[in-house]
């Protein structure tokens, strides 16, 4: 008979009047009772109901070991004055009262245990393939979220811990099995690597909310070594340019969403394209794919092929989130792409002898420019100055509306000694200062002949204008035959 004595469960040391568990379907829950030193040889037992009619669940008398019976275990650490119940498969049918106690004539000292169980769809099975990589998702409240995470393999009636978190935001590493826990989404992803058959086996997601107790999710994984699909596949493509894939895949998945997705050290998928649709290509992008569900094979195409991007991952993915990784294709680049409108990469010493070359042929460009362009001044000098002249230009060609005058040419020849000759100029006249002097002689004419071509409407006198101040003849005066 068991008969509650408030007063004397207080006064034992470690004991824990009553606690409030909460569990979720499908998965299971740990429950860690204390009790005094003196009951270390007692036996320990778990029932549900109020105390007077409570009806026990598990009850043993074994110390150090497991005991179980159907989804309830039990095990005594008289070491540490506790025993843990766990149970599992959890279903709303568990929800309300337990206690868990020590057997002891007239006088048991127990804790009370207010059970929830709240309903959720797990997924109590996950299959991964032989040499492939597996994600599985575990959701959980957010008010769960600075509380420790940690999984584990049942083995022996114990779970071993493969990987456990308590930091955010962040994956952890243990050799195979790498774990993050996303506290502001309330999800934890779990990460094998390189699947074997001995991964098979139930695991535990667990999480520790107490030091009295800590709910987890079960799931069962199976690996197999399916020979419909190829474990690996190398490709070659050049750099910036595209490649097309092809991947088989079990039957079991024709209806799954199927992926392709790029790995990049930690990150499981940096970029991923799916398809949910049969015989219907993914919207655009540097992935496209095509589900043909008939022939379980999944066809894509990847563009913009780089060395950063060399390997990728053929999956399925079920309704709960969970993703198996099948083929994995890795892409050799082979050099540049004749189609590719990016350039390629250089590295130091490359962009320096470009560099240098540019440099070269924009000088002999220059030079060569100057050279021409010095050529061409100097032919126009010799054309445009006169042969005998040796000090500035004094001659230049004079223009008046209607009529052209001709160059005066020097033509060293004597100017006739008869006064009475064709000439049509007989006098030239030489400026000096504000008189002129008449000129009559050959010796002081630096033009012998002086030539005009008259036409009836052009005026009877021409001037010379030049700006230079040093012209020797300032006027040319045209006199009538």
């Amino acid at each position: 008979m068991k008969i509650i004595l408030t007063f004397t469960l207080l006064m034992i040391p470690g004991v824990v009047s009553s606690m409030r568990v909460t569990g979720y379907s499908g998965g299971g829950v740990m429950i860690t009772c204390g009790y005094d030193e003196a009951y270390r040889g007692n036996e320990k037992y778990f029932c549900k109901g109020q105390w007077s009619t409570c009806t026990d669940q598990i009850k043993t008398e074994e110390k150090n070991k497991w005991v179980q019976k159907d989804r309830f275990s039990l095990y005594d650490d008289t070491t540490s004055g506790v025993f843990t119940v766990t149970i599992r498969d959890l279903s709303e049918r568990d929800s309300g009262t337990h206690y868990c106690g020590t057997e002891n004539f007239g006088l048991d000292p127990n804790t009370k245990v207010d059970l929830k169980v709240i309903t959720d769809q797990q997924n109590r099975s996950v299959r991964g393939y032989s040499g492939g990589n597996i994600i599985i998702n575990f959701k959980y409240e957010k008010k769960h979220k600075n509380h420790e995470k940690y999984v584990c393999k049942s083995a022996a009636d114990q779970c071993f811990t493969v990987i456990n978190t308590n930091r955010a935001a962040e994956w952890k590493h243990d050799r195979r099995f790498s774990v993050h826990d996303d506290r502001s989404a309330g999800l934890l992803r779990l990460f094998i690597r390189e699947l074997n058959e001995n991964d098979s086996g139930e695991y535990n997601i667990t999480v520790k909310v107490s030091e009295e107790y800590s709910f987890f999710s079960e799931f069962n994984l199976n690996i197999r070594d399916d020979d419909c699909c190829v474990k690996s596949i190398s490709l070659s493509a050049a750099a910036g340019g595209s490649v097309n894939i092809s991947c088989k895949y079990p039957q079991s998945h024709r209806s799954d969403v199927k992926f392709l997705c790029w790995r990049s050290g930690d990150d499981l998928c940096a970029e991923e394209t799916s398809v949910n649709q049969s015989r219907r290509w993914s919207p655009e992008g540097k992935i496209q794919l095509y589900d043909d569900r008939e022939e379980q094979l999944l066809t894509g195409s990847i563009s913009h092929v780089t060395e950063q991007h060399s390997e990728y991952w053929c999956g399925v993915q079920s309704d709960r989130g969970h993703k198996s990784f099948i083929t994995r294709v890795l892409i050799r680049v082979t050099g540049v792409s004749r189609t590719s409108t990016s350039l390629p990469s250089l590295n130091t010493s490359s962009g320096s002898s470009l560099i240098i070359v540019l440099v070269l042929v924009l000088l002999v460009l220059i030079i060569a420019g100057l050279s021409l362009l010095f050529l061409c001044k100097k032919h126009q000098s010799r054309g445009g100055d006169s042969p005998s002249q040796t000090g500035p230009r004094e001659h230049e060609v004079v223009s008046y509306t209607g009529c052209d005058y001709e160059e005066i040419k020097d033509t060293h020849k004597q100017l006739p000694t008869n006064p009475s000759s064709n000439c049509v100029y007989a006098t030239v006249q030489k400026a000096t200062g504000d008189s002129q002097c008449c000129i009559t002689s050959a010796e002081d004419l630096n033009y012998a002949v002086v030539n005009f071509h008259k036409e009836s409407d052009c005026p009877d006198s021409v001037s010379i204008r030049n700006n230079q101040d040093y012209s020797e003849y300032a006027a040319v005066s045209h006199l009538t035959a």
